[in-house]
């Protein structure tokens, strides 16, 4: 009986409240790009969740680009050996 009365008090200590949730969607939404022009409306989970997908899908959309741009930059012969090695530093 005892082991019973513990797992149900771990149970209900590793739950997430409404508020944390609540708590943890305002904090995702503040980090989201434009979120200022939306930080007084409320905002559903799902459109905040959705938002963050997108945003992160752009982010990598926008490595990618730069990474062929560097590439490229790289291939390219106009590049002296300078700027080439201060560039491959960065990169480490």
């Amino acid at each position: 009986m005892s082991s019973r009365r513990s797992r149900s008090r771990q149970m209900s200590s590793s739950r997430i409240t409404d508020e944390q949730i609540n708590d943890l969607l305002t904090k995702l939404q503040a980090v989201l790009p434009e979120a200022h022009l939306r930080s007084t409306d409320r905002v559903s989970a799902a459109k905040v969740l959705q938002d963050t997908c997108n945003y992160i899908r752009s982010l990598h959309r926008e490595v990618d680009d730069l990474s062929e741009r560097l590439s490229e930059l790289l291939a390219n012969n106009d590049i002296n050996s300078a700027q080439a090695a201060i560039i491959r530093s960065l990169l480490r």
